[in-house]
């Protein structure tokens, strides 16, 4: 199985937005000692998406000033997502709006400095 894994600061609240947003499911989660999240697994539209708080091997974008991976993520209602992204707390990066590569989508980047381009095929 492959999925990717996203280091945030403050996972549980994290989960909490991905929630939210995405309407993910939680599957496992399983902390350290102190309580910090060493690995969470969500499905976010059938896929899998793990979740863990930062340390010293592992960075959060926050941390690193930034991230150069973008999620992609393609849903039949994009405004409807792009809608309840916003009003979760996710800032707009490009509006969602026909692109002229064939698709209506736009970019968002999430609370913990995770970003998401969604779209779908005109």
């Amino acid at each position: 199985m492959f999925y990717p894994r996203l280091v945030v600061r403050d996972a549980a609240r994290a989960i909490e937005f991905y929630v939210a947003a995405f309407d993910a499911k939680e599957t496992a989660r399983h902390t350290d000692a102190n309580g910090k999240i060493v690995h969470a697994e969500l499905v976010i539209a059938g896929a899998t998406v793990a979740v863990k708080d930062e340390d010293d091997a592992d960075r959060s974008p926050t941390t690193l000033g930034g991230t150069p991976v973008i999620m992609a993520l393609y849903v039949d209602d994009v405004d409807a997502l792009g809608e309840r992204l916003s009003s979760a707390g996710a800032t707009v990066i490009y509006p969602i709006a026909d692109q002229e590569y064939g698709e209506r989508g736009g970019r968002f980047q999430d609370p913990f400095g995770h970003q998401w381009m969604l779209a779908r095929p005109l």
